[in-house]
């Protein structure tokens, strides 16, 4: 086991990653789209770049949790991601073609998306029976991003968005000398899990259902991520104003998560997701149409508490609920790289047709449709996980 002593400064040593990895996608994730704009890529090479910061997720959490499990060496295979991204990172400094910053992206994301996999079971495992520690330590992810988004916006009010990796470098820094803070561990291995038929799990119908709901969502985010933050600007938005749009869907995601709890007690799962999904649909056709109007988009917003806060909360009870314990990481990864990243890359490589044929209210619309079907599946497959069963039984 990893040592837990030293109180205070274990959290500050694990928050701290996590202050620093997320304020690194809050400076990116609003931005990168604008700095790409800015380099003169089109739309379709816009949206291609941007979505293999999704793509890597399908290989890499899976490819670096299994080498984590097989070597029980996480702190270290955390301090190599976070080395050799940034080392990647600095190819784009020599301002490459399409192809050029498409393979430094492909390389830089590979590493970036495997850290937050592992380094997740190292916090749980440094924090041991004081796992409900965990909610605080997280929290400085969220306090990193939105500090991010709102100091360069402000920056980029002033300076050339292409100016956008040099005001990333110290975030680089922060991550690299964080992931030296890390508590050291013995390297012990993850004893082997006794023989169990996952392609029953994964083949069960809710279970298929469930991963096609979550996959449509990513489809969806797509044109969000992607193209939000362009939209924004067609519309006649400063940089510092879109930061704090995208913070201000961060803390509704913070707020939902602390009320999480509550909405479990009075709405079973199907219940919940069907609404997000009917939420997030609303949210998608708002931000199309309804642009001009600050208060609309701010509402629009607030619902990302619903179109990722109240969905990724539950599909996270769903995993545990039907891959039970000796299969838990294994349908994480399956969830990671299934929606996340095939549905993510998917999402923004076709909102970059959608926006390169018509205009970017066109992408969100697509988001609507996605989200339209995910609502007619869910409604007709999606079932109880079986935990939830239990407890009712």
């Amino acid at each position: 086991m990893i040592p837990q002593n030293g109180g205070s400064t274990i959290y500050w040593r694990l928050s701290n990653l996590y202050f620093w990895f997320f304020a690194l996608l809050g400076g990116l994730l609003p931005y990168w789209s604008l700095y790409l704009e800015g380099r003169g890529f089109s739309y379709l090479e816009i949206a291609t770049l941007m979505a293999t910061i999704q793509l890597t997720k399908i290989v890499a959490p899976s490819l670096w949790g299994w080498l984590g499990d097989r070597t029980g060496q996480r702190v270290r295979l955390v301090r190599a991601g976070a080395l050799i991204g940034s080392l990647f990172f600095a190819g784009v400094f020599m301002e490459p073609g399409f192809y050029g910053l498409l393979l430094v992206m492909l390389a830089f994301t590979f590493f970036w998306n495997a850290i937050l996999p592992l380094y997740e079971v190292i916090t749980l495992r440094t924090l041991g029976t004081a796992k409900e520690k965990y909610g605080k330590v997280r929290l400085w992810g969220s306090v990193g991003f939105i500090g991010a988004v709102a100091l360069v916006g402000a920056i980029l009010d002033y300076v050339p968005v292409t100016n956008l990796p040099w005001l990333l470098l110290p975030v680089f820094a922060g991550i690299a000398v964080s992931a030296f803070l890390v508590p050291s561990e013995r390297g012990e291995r993850k004893p082997p899990a006794p023989k169990g038929s996952l392609k029953a799990i994964v083949t069960h119908p809710a279970v298929m259902t469930f991963f096609l709901m979550n996959f449509l969502l990513q489809v969806s985010h797509g044109a969000y991520y992607t193209f939000f933050s362009i939209h924004l600007e067609q519309h006649g938005y400063g940089k510092l104003s879109i930061g704090l749009l995208w913070s201000l869907g961060v803390l509704a995601e913070i707020g939902l998560f602390l009320v999480m709890h509550h909405l479990t007690r009075h709405f079973t799962v199907r219940q919940i997701a069907i609404s997000a999904l009917a939420l997030t649909m609303i949210r998608w056709i708002l931000i199309a149409e309804v642009t001009d109007l600050v208060f609309v988009l701010i509402f629009a917003q607030l619902l990302h508490a619903a179109s990722y806060g109240a969905l990724h909360a539950i599909s996270v009870q769903y995993i545990q609920g039907f891959f039970g314990k000796h299969h838990h990481g294994q349908g994480q990864a399956l969830y990671s790289g299934l929606t996340f990243g095939a549905g993510g890359a998917i999402g923004a490589w076709l909102s970059g047709f959608l926006v390169d044929g018509f205009h970017t209210s066109a992408a969100f619309w697509g988001g609507a449709v996605a989200m339209a079907i995910a609502i007619v599946l869910t409604w007709w497959g999606l079932r109880p996980p079986p935990a939830e069963t239990d407890e009712s039984a």
